[in-house]
């Protein structure tokens, strides 16, 4: 083995009906005096004991530069010390393009099982371009992970959710900086997920499969921040962004599109999602686990044609990775484009010399 592995510091509370109690702690331990919570609606259980001096509303999708600029601008107004951000992704990410231009810290209370809680990556959308970077200053000091919070997302969205997070745990295997630690936690968190997800199908109440997907998201997230976004994520950053797709929904669809084209060329790491999955094959092991929890299967639905296609390829080429396990044509990209649009299942890429 040869390898180097960066672990960023980061504090993790975990507990069912805690989130109140555990922010509280939180910020007193920072030492703050003016909060910025950013969030879609009001939580006053999280909330009610911490000195709030803005409530911040303005979240969109994907973080548009001018959404982010009046985040930026009021919070410097205010003169904000530390920014609490309670929700999925979205406001995850609002709290982070603030953090950059700032350096404010952050503590999260995510409620979906987005993951961008437990990485230093940032994104923002312009034009139709989402542009990513990596930066320490966006990283979250905390997470306040409670379950409770979890419960009322509705199940489909659970579903979709719950599955970008599993796509974070496969790109891990295969990312820029992949190593045999972030394939060991990628591995834990698929487990957890697989556990927690049909669980959560069968009663939206679980709160032991909450749990479990919570669990799961952290290890994903804490992988996929250190191994680096892979295809698939270039692929769903590139469709967010261009066509103003809903993040978890086209992650759920995109994943299994992926797997079966890079799979044939990575078999170590294929044997160990199939291993996570408790199936002979990785491939057939994350297609039994989205038929039980009856998972989105085609863009076409959500806004992606097929018309698109062909402008999205383009797209997508120049930022493939080089250190995808094999190499990337237009023609591949097309042919998985085009089963996700349409809801076609995937399609087997075999590696020449290779069964």
């Amino acid at each position: 083995m040869n390898f180097t592995h960066d672990t960023p510091a980061q504090r993790v509370l975990f507990g069912h009906g805690r989130a109140g109690a555990h922010l509280a702690d939180e910020v007193t331990r920072l030492g703050a005096t003016r909060v910025m919570v950013i969030a879609t609606h009001p939580h006053p259980e999280v909330t009610g004991t911490i000195p709030v001096a803005l409530h911040h509303s303005d979240v969109a999708p994907h973080v548009p530069v001018d959404v982010a600029e009046r985040a930026r601008t009021v919070a410097r107004d205010n003169d904000i010390d530390l920014l609490v951000c309670i929700g999925g992704g979205s406001t995850t990410g609002l709290a982070k393009a603030v953090a950059l231009t700032s350096g404010l810290p952050i503590v999260a209370v995510p409620t979906t099982y987005a993951g961008s809680e437990a990485t230093d990556v940032w994104g923002l959308t312009e034009s139709g371009r989402k542009t990513t970077g990596v930066d320490r200053r966006v990283l979250p000091t905390s997470i306040v992970y409670d379950s409770a919070l979890t419960i009322g997302l509705p199940v489909q969205l659970s579903v979709a959710s719950g599955l970008n997070a599993l796509a974070h745990c496969v790109d891990s295997m295969w990312g820029p900086r992949a190593d045999p630690i972030n394939a060991s936690t990628a591995a834990a968190g698929i487990r957890a997920l697989s556990a927690g997800l049909p669980a959560v199908v069968v009663d939206a109440a679980d709160r032991a499969g909450r749990d479990e997907m919570l669990l799961g998201a952290y290890l994903s997230a804490a992988a996929f921040a250190s191994a680096g976004s892979g295809l698939h994520h270039k692929i769903c950053h590139v469709l967010g962004g261009a066509y103003d797709l809903p993040h978890a929904q086209t992650h759920a669809v995109i994943l299994p599109h992926v797997l079966a084209f890079n799979a044939p060329a990575a078999p170590d790491a294929a044997r160990m999602i199939a291993t996570a999955l408790g199936s002979e094959s990785a491939d057939d092991g994350l297609a039994r686990l989205r038929e039980r929890v009856d998972a989105p299967t085609a863009l076409l639905p959500y806004g992606f044609e097929l018309s698109m296609v062909p402008d999205a390829v383009e797209r997508i080429l120049p930022v493939v990775p080089e250190s995808n396990p094999r190499p990337v044509t237009e023609s591949d990209l097309t042919t998985i484009l085009t089963a996700a649009c349409t809801g076609d299942a995937p399609i087997a890429h075999p590696v020449e010399g290779r069964r």
